[in-house]
């Protein structure tokens, strides 16, 4: 296999690991509808400032840790869905008002959770356990020029996917301005898919221990 065939393989599985519905989208989604699309892109910045992270983690993971990363799988899982369960809860609990929220000082919260919750998405770290030591190979070159372009197509496709499902989410909003009750309750249902998701994902992390 050349090495344009290999990060064309690795696009595929890329995209196909973030298109599918889980944590990183549903925060997205959440903010987006909740609190407008300065928040839901700057859930879509941090999940990409993670999503670099991860890239950065699978490198030196392929240089010489591969033999602890089954060990950490099932604590990360565990933490990871601890975190969303708890964002999720929040978001049920609370009495979000569309028309209330908003500005710098929300986005830098939304961004920094962002980060966080890509760090601890399980999803990410499977992806990174199963798919790196694939693609990353000494036999293309160095590592380090093979972590640059695989993180550019990481963040890339996270601004493609999410940027476009937050734009979308908040014009979707302006039909919730007028009507306060209505957000609330969107808020708390993506709460509570938070919440489930995060329940089914520390279920996993218990049997992976």
């Amino acid at each position: 296999m050349t090495y344009g065939e290999n990060l064309w393989l690795f696009f595929l599985l890329l995209t196909g690991i973030i298109v599918v519905p889980g944590m990183d989208m549903m925060f997205v989604l959440a903010n987006a509808l909740t609190r407008g699309r300065a928040a839901g892109l700057a859930a879509t910045l941090g999940l990409m400032v993670g999503g670099a992270c991860h890239t950065l983690f699978g490198t030196v993971a392929v240089a010489g840790l591969s033999r602890l990363m089954p060990a950490v799988y099932g604590p990360m899982l565990m933490i990871g869905s601890a975190y969303m369960m708890w964002i999720g809860i929040t978001l049920m609990k609370s009495s979000i008002v569309v028309d209330t929220v908003g500005g710098a000082a929300v986005s830098r919260g939304v961004l920094v959770q962002g980060i966080v919750t890509c760090l601890l998405n399980p999803k990410a770290w499977l992806f990174i356990l199963a798919v790196y030591p694939q693609f990353m190979t000494p036999a293309y070159g160095p590592l380090g020029p093979q972590a640059l372009v695989m993180g550019t197509m990481t963040v890339s496709v996270q601004f493609a996917v999410y940027g476009a499902l937050a734009v979308a989410a908040a014009r979707g909003r302006d039909a919730l301005v007028a009507n306060p009750a209505l957000t609330i309750r969107v808020g708390r249902v993506a709460g509570l898919l938070l919440v489930a998701i995060a329940g089914y994902t520390l279920l996993r992390g218990f049997n992976a221990l």
